[in-house]
């Protein structure tokens, strides 16, 4: 696919990054001549220095060849009207990323005005994923599928937990929750486990399942979610806005501390019932003046990743229950997690997700990339040319690195086990090590067995009668 993409800031950059790795043809074309270098110097792009709203630009990016335009400035008029130019000049789609609140309210109606085929606003997805972290407060982090059918839930391997030493599979025997421990992270080591496989103290493991069963497994392994009613916002900026009116809704109490007074002035007319205090939250005695001790949750999500992960260290060596921290630069977030910060949020990545489980097509309905993005969790919809269907997992031979987690069937939510079948119109959720994977085509190649599986036993028998 050819794929251009205008603004090469921290979005941009890993979006090219990730889309070279899918072996996609891009072009990125940007005016700040350091970033440009950045992205010449490390990745196997095309880069062009421009403005990307100016059409002469685009022609000579070959916009009216290519297949996807990806707009990531930092300003949401130039993404829309870059959006709109590419699409007079002949491009097949475009995307928009589009952050301003005002804006936001209107989408839908942007979208059709402006041709767009998705919008994607950063801000608001990283508050959609703080508030359901705070909703589940035992998680690192968690995830939906099939429309909140599944859940995924990051989950740290505590000494007081049962099942340290224990197989994967006694797990699953001795637990009356149907999950499935789907991932397990030890050190540097991406594992997708089989049933064989120990969990050791410390490891990161993704349980995935129903989301009352999920409650009652954390349970049973001593992490029942713990109620978060008090929750302080360090930052005040376009997260905090999106993120005070999901808490709100969710019956929480929430202080926002800003440094920046007209942005205090700017937040009260827009949160009209909100409390907030003008002051520097990196401040110690800020937050104990500010009751820290007493607050249930702590969000840092100010634009300076050292604020965020020394205010967020302070406010877990006061007691907080549910620390999140925000950090943009890669390098800091495994610093972050040495550090004994579990719940750290990635807007960037948040981004690049979603706009990569676009372009891999409408096959997709679901794409999360994990663990640095070593693992990918996928969600599919199959279809009655799938080779996949009935036929018992068992004999699927399923490759080492690749999982069928979950099948959901109408209301039914199954964690299949060796003699499930998969059926048409089955959503399936399938956790893999293996990359770019976009339709069930390539899922079923990733996956030896079915009728390849029968050949090759077939080949093995008349191979036995030929040399008897």
């Amino acid at each position: 696919m050819k794929i251009i993409i205008i603004g090469a800031g921290k979005v941009g950059y890993t979006l090219a990054e990730n889309l070279v790795a899918e072996k996609n043809d891009v072009t990125v074309i940007e005016k700040n001549v350091h970033a440009l270098e950045k992205v010449e110097d490390n990745l196997d792009v095309m880069s062009i220095k421009g403005n990307g709203v100016s059409a002469n630009i685009l022609l000579e990016a070959g916009i009216d060849h290519a297949d996807l335009l990806i707009a990531v400035t930092g300003s949401d008029e130039v993404n829309m009207v870059c959006c709109l130019t590419a699409k007079k000049l002949g491009v097949l789609q475009t995307i928009a990323r589009v952050r301003d609140p005002e804006y936001a309210e209107e989408l839908s109606l942007i979208k059709e005005q402006l041709g767009l085929n998705f919008v994607i606003n950063p801000e608001y997805a990283a508050a959609e994923e703080i508030a359901n972290t705070l909703g589940f407060s035992s998680a690192i982090n968690i995830e939906r599928f099939a429309s909140g059918k599944v859940r995924m839930v990051e989950l740290k391997v505590t000494s007081d937990m049962w099942i340290i030493g224990r197989k994967v599979e006694e797990i699953d025997r001795d637990t009356s929750s149907c999950i499935l421990i789907g991932i397990i992270v030890r050190g540097d080591e991406i594992i997708v486990p089989n049933g064989k496989e120990f969990i050791k103290e410390n490891d990161i493991i993704y349980v995935i399942g129903k989301t009352y069963n999920i409650y009652s497994f954390c349970k049973h392994s001593g992490k029942y979610p713990q109620k978060i009613k008090n929750v302080m916002i360090m930052g005040g900026g376009r997260i905090a806005y999106y993120l005070y009116k999901m808490l709100a809704s969710m019956g929480m109490n929430i202080k926002i501390i800003e440094i920046d007074k007209e942005r205090c002035f700017e937040l009260s007319e827009a949160l009209p019932n909100a409390l907030i205090i003008n002051s520097d939250a990196t401040e110690e005695d800020v937050l104990i003046s500010e009751n820290i001790g007493n607050m249930d949750g702590f969000v840092a999500i100010t634009g300076i990743d050292e604020e965020n992960l020394m205010s967020s260290l302070m406010a877990k060596r006061s007691g907080v229950k549910k620390v999140v921290t925000k950090i943009s630069r890669s390098n800091f977030i495994n610093m972050g997690r040495q550090l004994g910060l579990d719940s750290i949020i990635s807007p960037k990545h948040i981004t690049t997700s979603q706009i990569l489980k676009h372009v891999r097509g409408s096959a997709l309905k679901s794409l999360l990339k994990i663990a640095e993005g070593g693992v990918e969790v996928l969600e599919f919809v199959v279809d009655d040319q799938s080779k996949l269907i009935n036929k018992p997992l068992k004999n699927l031979n399923i490759k080492d690195n690749t999982i069928i987690a979950t099948i959901i069937r109408k209301k039914e939510v199954v964690v299949p086990h060796g003699n499930d079948v998969v059926k048409k119109s089955d959503r399936i959720i399938v956790i893999t090590k293996e990359k770019s994977i976009s339709d069930l085509k390539e899922l079923e190649d990733a996956i030896i067995g079915g009728l390849q599986n029968e050949i090759r036993n077939g080949i093995k028998k008349f191979g036995k009668i030929i040399n008897m």
